[in-house]
């Protein structure tokens, strides 16, 4: 099978999916190229954004910093313990804007510490343990939907299905921002790509302040507003970048 990209380049798809363990070529060339649930999030919010975001790139947030490291610390404790950590107050002191400058990405170490705390709280659960015991970490996907290539990679892969792992800080608000932050349009791709339903993905989310875990299910309703947010961003894609009509005729409209 074959998978025709944004740009137009065709991939054998086995190829493809063995590129994608390149985290440069994952984030970099095909972060472009072909459309993800990050992507379908921004065309959600706004097309503008959406170019804008592709074309200049994005500032990584705090939260994204941590929930990377929360990853990398149970999924990859390989790639974690390879980062280059350093020990300051600040990322405004001079020793620290010296290391990001000689390696690129840095992080300190009470990063480091926070996400230590978070994995040792996760690992010391056996109900979160057992859902990521003997399963895939990290493992990439790529696929048409509504005719256009998609790309994703799986937290965790087994027999379980997917589990997702998620950092928040407020657990029990947990069921509300999982739809502020588009957790249903995760579902819902990941689940075209993986070609699993809805009734094996789960989240497992880790409270950063309490440690608290809770292991959500998905149901129906949210991987079918996932769906519709989804193939609403297609349409907004379609309309502005392959029918090229012109942004600035991008207008909201309401009542107040």
């Amino acid at each position: 099978m074959s998978i025709q990209l944004l740009n137009g380049e065709k991939w054998d798809k086995q190829e493809l999916l063995a590129k994608m363990d390149d985290d440069s070529f994952y984030y970099g060339h095909l972060g472009k190229h072909a459309l993800s649930s990050s992507s379908i999030k921004l065309l959600q919010s706004s097309p503008k954004k959406y170019h804008y975001v592709t074309k200049y790139g994005q500032s990584e947030s705090q939260a994204l910093r941590d929930g990377w490291l929360f990853h990398t610390s149970i999924l990859e404790p390989d790639v974690f313990n390879s980062q280059i950590f350093v020990d300051v107050q600040s990322k405004n002191t001079k020793k620290y804007k010296e290391a990001l400058a000689e390696h690129g990405k840095v992080f300190t170490m009470k990063e480091k510490s926070d996400a230590e705390r978070l994995a040792d709280a996760f690992l010391k659960n056996e109900q979160a343990l057992q859902l990521i015991t003997k399963c895939d970490f990290e493992v990439p996907a790529v696929g048409l939907i509504d005719d256009l290539p998609f790309r994703g990679k799986a937290d965790v892969l087994g027999r379980h299905g997917i589990v997702d792992l998620k950092s928040t800080t407020d657990i029990r608000a947990f069921p509300y921002s999982s739809k502020k932050y588009g957790y249903d349009i995760q579902v819902y791709i990941y689940c075209q790509l993986f070609d699993i339903p809805y009734t094996e993905f789960q989240f497992i989310a880790l409270d950063k302040g309490t440690l608290d875990i809770a292991i959500y299910d998905v149901s129906e309703d949210f991987y079918l507003e996932g769906e519709r947010k989804t193939l609403e961003a297609i349409d907004r894609y379609r309309t502005f970048f392959i029918e090229d009509a012109d942004l600035n005729s991008y207008t909201l409209r309401g009542t107040l």
